[in-house]
């Protein structure tokens, strides 16, 4: 119940998306416009995070969650009758508010059912739903909004909001640790999870694996349409086969993290994604079928990590667990936020090379800073030579 909360809740991100160009000339307005609903949608995600993540530690996982499912509902509702932007934009904000309890409470709820290598099992099952959102989404609806227009579509979204909340009224069980001593939501909340140097190179990681990854979805389509010479509709089927190589290896992700413990396993991963964005930059330009098998190399990497971050976060801090995952969340949509603008001051026409070298470059140079920083220099070098 909680997967399939975690996966509505994406389908909020990008279901429309594929109607924006529609919803342009609906509501009278402009590209920037509709291009805020996305992001307005992102700051309130991602600001909420540590808000919710630290409400859920005080006042129970089912407290909080129920109440924004209810937010997320009805903002659903209103968005399918906005009739201009400025009322759709408002609309927008309490969706991005009542989502991001969801992320943050489920995998809380995931780090409070299970442990050891359940619980890696259980983190990595968690977000293979969380992918799946966005990976079906603008699939999902363009089809609905072919034949009900966006308005079809957030009254789609509305009905499986409902059917979830009252789901979740009747089964959810609160799984809050009993005697928690978390504190209340204060400004000192940012830091909880830099009390260790393995938190910290995880929130390091995070970032900038999700600014590559916004790189990726930015700056690909140039290179497909404008070197390839590939259509709109072909650009989204590779781009598809990223989406889908990173769920085959969630799974790996989790077995590696049972085999090799926390430490090695998140270098190792993190370091075979760097690799594979240098490997992209070398030889994207050189064939079609090689860039398409940089791409799945990339969202395989990207797999392998997946799980790996809110698992380390959900034992390392067992009494601020929300709060911890809500920082993590936060940092990671802080980098989506960052990517495409880091991206725009490297982009060229004619030649991506220096901005994906770049990228790989750098992410490489924090992999290897994270390794030194908690003790795995070692492990770095013997995990090189595995990716050679």
């Amino acid at each position: 119940m909680i997967g399939f909360s975690a996966f509505a809740g994406s389908l909020g991100q990008n279901l429309y998306t594929p109607l924006l160009a529609e919803m342009q000339k609906s509501l009278h307005t402009t590209s920037y416009m509709m291009s805020l609903t996305v992001s307005l949608f992102l700051v309130a995600l991602a600001v909420m995070q540590v808000v919710f993540g630290s409400l859920a530690d005080t006042k129970g996982r089912k407290k909080i969650l129920i109440p924004a499912l209810i937010v997320y509902a009805a903002a659903s509702f209103g968005c399918v009758f906005s009739h201009s932007i400025g009322l759709f934009l408002v609309f927008r904000v309490l969706q991005g508010i009542g989502s991001a309890a969801i992320p943050v409470v489920g995998a809380a709820v995931i780090g409070d059912m299970f442990r050891g290598n359940e619980l890696a099992k259980g983190m990595a099952t968690y977000q293979l739903m969380l992918l799946l959102a966005p990976a079906v989404g603008p699939l999902l609806g363009g089809v609905i909004g072919e034949k009900f227009g966006y308005q079809g579509v957030f009254l789609f979204l509305t009905v499986i909001i409902l059917l979830l909340l009252i789901a979740n009224v009747k089964l959810l069980v609160e799984t809050k640790p009993q005697g928690s001593t978390a504190t209340p939501f204060a400004l000192k909340s940012f830091g909880v999870t830099f009390q260790n140097h393995l938190s910290a190179v995880v929130l390091i990681y995070g970032f900038a694996q999700s600014v590559v990854y916004l790189v990726y979805l930015v700056f690909l389509p140039h290179i497909l349409g404008n070197h390839y010479h590939m259509a709109a509709g072909k650009i989204g089927v590779i781009l598809l086969a990223m989406s889908a190589s990173t769920i085959v290896s969630i799974k790996i992700g989790s077995w590696m993290r049972n085999q090799l413990g926390n430490k090695a396993s998140l270098v190792f991963a993190f370091l075979l994604q760097s690799c594979t964005v240098i490997l992209f930059a070398i030889t994207a330009y050189l064939s079609l079928p090689m860039l398409i098998g940089d791409i799945c190399l990339f969202g395989f990497a990207m797999g392998l990590t997946v799980s790996l971050p809110v698992t380390i976060l959900a034992e390392q801090f067992p009494e601020e667990r929300a709060t911890a995952i809500g920082v993590y969340n936060l940092v990671r949509y802080l980098g989506m936020a960052v990517g495409p603008v880091i991206g725009s001051r490297l982009y060229s026409d004619t030649d991506l090379k220096p901005l994906f070298l770049t990228c790989g470059l750098a992410f490489l140079g924090l992999v290897f800073f994270g390794a030194a920083w908690i003790g795995l220099k070692r492990t770095v070098g013997q995990s090189s030579s595995i990716a050679k």
